[in-house]
Order: C-alpha cells, then sequence, then structure tokens
C-alpha cells in the first residue's frame, strides 16, 4: 500500500519546566525540519485551558509557523467552529492566505476543544450549538467566495481567496458531512480510534465530487514515536501515555518527562482507558515503525498520513519525525 502526502500535526507541547515561549521556538524549528524532510502539511491544533497544549490562539501560532518556513503548507488541524462566528474566522485566514498565498489550510471541527466549562468562557453563552456546524460551515463557505452584488457583509481580508477547507472527525459525523459537501477528510484516530473504519467507509461510499475535490481525499491520524531502539521509542511515548493517564483523572498538566516504565503510573483500568484511545500508535525504531506503518495504510487505505508526537525532549522529537521522513518517503506514490 502506498499514500500520496504525508504531513504532521503539532500541538505545542508545553514540557514540565518550560513556557509556551519554548513549545512555539520549538514548533519554529520542528516546522522549518519538516520542510526539509518532504513533509506536505504542518498543522496546529485548537485546545483551551489545556497546561500543556499552547496553540490555543491557533490562526496566531500559525502565522507563526508559516513566517518561519518558506513552502510547506501551513493550517488548522483544527479550529473548532463552534466556538467561533464563521467571519471571524474567514478574516483569520484570509488574513494568512493573503500574508503566506497558497500555503494555508483550514481544517474545521465542531468540538469544544476542552470541557464544557471552558467553552462557556470562551463563548460567553452556549448559544452557539455544534449542531449547527452544517451551517455555520456554509457560511464560512461563503465568506470565502466572491462576494455577490447584495452582500452587505464581506471577509476583508477573505472574499474570493478559496482557501482549502478540511472536515476534521472523531466520529461518524464528520465523515458524512465532507462526503456531502465534497471536501477532504482527517479523522483523528490518534486519540479516536473506534469509528475510523465506518467513518472512513461512510466518507468514500457518499462522497459527492465537487469544484474543491473530483475524488474523495482521506488523511488519517497516527501517533508516531521512533527512536534508535524500539526500547527507547517505548519510553518516549510514555510521555503521551501520562498526558492521557492525567486526562483521564481530569488533572491535565504540562507534558511530562518519558519514564522506562508506566506500571507504577496508572492503575488497571486507567492503562485500559489510555491503551484504547491512543490504539493507533506507531511506536519502534526505524525497520518496526515501518512495517506497522504500512499495515495502518492497508488497514486504512489512506491517501494521506498526519504524523504527531508528544516527544518531551525537543531534540529526540527532531528524530523521531526525521525518521518519519524516511519512512514515509518509501511509501509515496
Amino acid at each position: 500500500m502506498t499514500i500520496k502526502n504525508y504531513s504532521l500535526l503539532d500541538l505545542a507541547p508545553v514540557n514540565e519546566g518550560s513556557e509556551p515561549a519554548d513549545a512555539f521556538r520549538n514548533a519554529a524549528d520542528l516546522a522549518k525540519h519538516a520542510e526539509g524532510w518532504g513533509f506536505t502539511r504542518y498543522w496546529l491544533a485548537e485546545h483551551h485551558n489545556m497546561p500543556g497544549i499552547a496553540s490555543a490562539a491557533t490562526s496566531v501560532v500559525v502565522g507563526h509557523v508559516a513566517g518561519s518556513t518558506k513552502t510547506i503548507r501551513v493550517g488548522a488541524g483544527g479550529i473548532m467552529l463552534p466556538n467561533h462566528s464563521p467571519l471571524v474566522i474567514a478574516e483569520q485566514f484570509g488574513t494568512l492566505e493573503s500574508l503566506y498565498p497558497g500555503r494555508i489550510d483550514l481544517g474545521l471541527g465542531r468540538a469544544p476543544g476542552s470541557d464544557m466549562v471552558t467553552a462557556r468562557a470562551l463563548r460567553r453563552n452556549l448559544e452557539s450549538n455544534p449542531d449547527n456546524f452544517f451551517q455555520d460551515l456554509g457560511e464560512l463557505q461563503a465568506f470565502f467566495s466572491p462576494p455577490g452584488e447584495s452582500q452587505r457583509v464581506q471577509a476583508v481580508p477573505g472574499s474570493g481567496l478559496e482557501i482549502p477547507i478540511w472536515i476534521l472527525g472523531s466520529s461518524m459525523f464528520g465523515s458524512q458531512v465532507a462526503a456531502a459537501l465534497g471536501l477532504p477528510f482527517a479523522f483523528a484516530s490518534h486519540f479516536a480510534p473506534d469509528s475510523m473504519l465506518g467513518a472512513i467507509q461512510t466518507y468514500r461510499s457518499h462522497f459527492k465530487p465537487s469544484r474543491n475535490l473530483a475524488e474523495p481525499h482521506v488523511m488519517v491520524g497516527v501517533n508516531f514515536f521512533a527512536a534508535e531502539t524500539d526500547i527507547e521509542a517505548q519510553r518516549l511515548f510514555t510521555s503521551l501515555q501520562k498526558q492521557f493517564t492525567n486526562l483521564f483523572r481530569g488533572s491535565p498538566g504540562k507534558l511530562q518527562p518519558p519514564v522506562d516504565s508506566m506500571d507504577a503510573y496508572w492503575n488497571p483500568a486507567e492503562r485500559a482507558g489510555v491503551e484504547r484511545a491512543l490504539l493507533h500508535s506507531v511506536v519502534g525504531s526505524s525497520s518496526t515503525v515501518s512495517e506497522k506503518l504500512e499495515e495502518f495504510i492497508e488497514l486504512t487505505g489512506a491517501d494521506e498520513l498526519m504524523l504527531t508526537g508528544q516527544i518531551y525532549e525537543h531534540k529526540a522529537r527532531l528524530t523521531s519525525f526525521e525518521i518519519a521522513s524516511q519512512v514515509c518517503s518509501k511509501l509515496i506514490h
């Protein structure tokens, strides 16, 4: 099995003992390397009230990364549309596209990107219903289209820029929206594996060609941790396992250093929950991750991989994604 592209999702991790400013410097550095390693896209995700994730003001960080690179596509994976008015997002990404033409992607989701208390703080009220996602998406697309003669509100900048929109999903809903509108679809299998195959099948079987996309395009997320040996890669992976354990406990924090064993950190129930959430994780040496990625591509039939890795040490994260580029470049057709 082969893929068309391989890309990178960065959650701008804030490590224990560091600050968001360090995360932003690391993001710019990683993006420069990713550009040289042949990654197609570098996406950042919207999360709020998460001490270990610095990309809350996603459009600002997208601009920071785009300004630090030259050719790689940079975007949001994604913007949680119910948190914002479509006009604001059109203006923000219209500005980014005007500054960095032909390089900006806009991935959209309908989750709050945090808990409902934080969602209320973001929106001031919860009248922005996630169930209105389809309507909000249509409004956003209209702002990116050439304005009509009677259109009283325009996105400036934004109107007429036709910025590529992706639909993100962790359930069946996103696949149905993407298929109906003929848009590319990205599934968050790196933390929500249960509906992955059903969502992909639904998207492909119900896809309606559009002026944006003639054929379906599926991107799948996968956690990727590579090192010189399987043991060292598994050690790096424990930072993400600890992060998810803390989420299950309701106490998210900064990304913690790896440990040799998780046995003393989690209980059996927590372990089962974390392992289920992180089912689609590729961990190991170069030869091991190559074999596992091929199996994952065969399972999903993905057109594109979106690799992500919450690795504590920046140097180790660079090494992991360099190995990813070496492995993925051999899978391109």
